[in-house]
């Protein structure tokens, strides 16, 4: 049995702090990549209101090793009532912002992108003053899908590069390095007001050096924020924990992420792509972004 440090610890979450969301998920019958992934931090965030919504879900027509949402079950055809459930979950919960996110589903003409502009315009119509943030796959490289999502205005673009390029064959054995980083780059170029992020997990195998090139490699392609968390190990049957990275190691990230040009870095062992996103607000007040070009 692994046993994880002290830094890693969490309480587990209690009934009366977090039953108030799961009631308004189980009635409104939505997903959330908290419960669905196994978050760590789903007592703190439940307790304080919030929710990381996944959408189209959720089983998933991708098999990637280190993630605990389900891919043996069959994908299901988009139900058209879910942006309306959706914006009508966040209106209960009185979100300042929201995080949407979805399975891949790449058996999808357009991965989906048309669920996620579904959901940005109910939510709009719903709740007009929420800020949006969608954390998108990468839609098999179909930019023209990209483009319909960032058509919709979200305030936030998130796309995760997860790893480090040389553990992608065996961490992300369906997905592309630079095709993440092109999304990216692209995401920029489509629409200059929108603020770009990643993620990146640590502890798979990666040496410190590589991080360093992926953080890089992100303010190559102008993305504005990025998260760095530990990889913790779902079950048995996932991708085992090849260390524990320290606190200090993040807090050097944050310093590098920071010298790069990054507008926030959220590091630390338990940070999650979503964790703390609600922070954007204040990132859009203090940097705001011009339609034709970047800060």
């Amino acid at each position: 049995m692994v046993v994880k440090p002290e830094w890693l610890r969490v309480k587990a979450p209690q009934r009366e702090r977090i039953g108030a969301v799961q009631d308004i998920l189980r009635d409104l019958h939505l997903n959330t990549v908290c419960e669905e992934a196994s978050c760590p931090n789903i007592g703190e965030c439940f307790h304080q209101g919030t929710a990381t919504f996944l959408i189209m879900g959720p089983a998933c027509t991708r098999a990637c090793p280190y993630c605990d949402i389900d891919f043996e079950k069959k994908p299901q055809a988009l139900d058209p009532t879910e942006p309306v459930r959706l914006a009508e979950a966040v209106g209960r919960m009185g979100l300042n912002h929201v995080v949407i996110t979805s399975v891949n589903r790449d058996d999808l003409a357009d991965g989906g992108a048309s669920q996620f502009v579904a959901c940005i315009a109910a939510i709009r119509s719903r709740s007009p003053h929420t800020t949006i943030e969608v954390l998108i796959p990468d839609l098999c490289g179909q930019w023209s899908a990209l483009a319909q999502i960032l058509a919709a205005a979200p305030e936030v673009l998130n796309h995760n590069t997860e790893t480090v390029p040389r553990l992608y064959r065996r961490v992300r054995p369906q997905g592309d390095y630079q095709r993440s980083l092109e999304l990216l780059k692209t995401a920029r170029a489509l629409a200059p007001a929108v603020y770009t992020k990643s993620g990146v997990m640590v502890g798979l195998g990666e040496t410190e050096a590589e991080v360093d090139q992926v953080l890089r490699d992100l303010r190559q392609v102008d993305c504005d924020i990025v998260t760095l968390g530990q990889y913790l190990q779902p079950t048995p049957k996932h991708l085992a924990v090849d260390r524990f990275v320290t606190p200090e190691a993040f807090d050097r990230w944050r310093t590098l992420g920071q010298d790069l040009g990054f507008l926030q870095v959220v590091a630390s062992p338990l940070t999650r792509s979503s964790y703390h996103a609600a922070e954007v607000r204040r990132l859009m007040a203090e940097h705001p972004r011009s339609p034709q070009a970047g800060p």
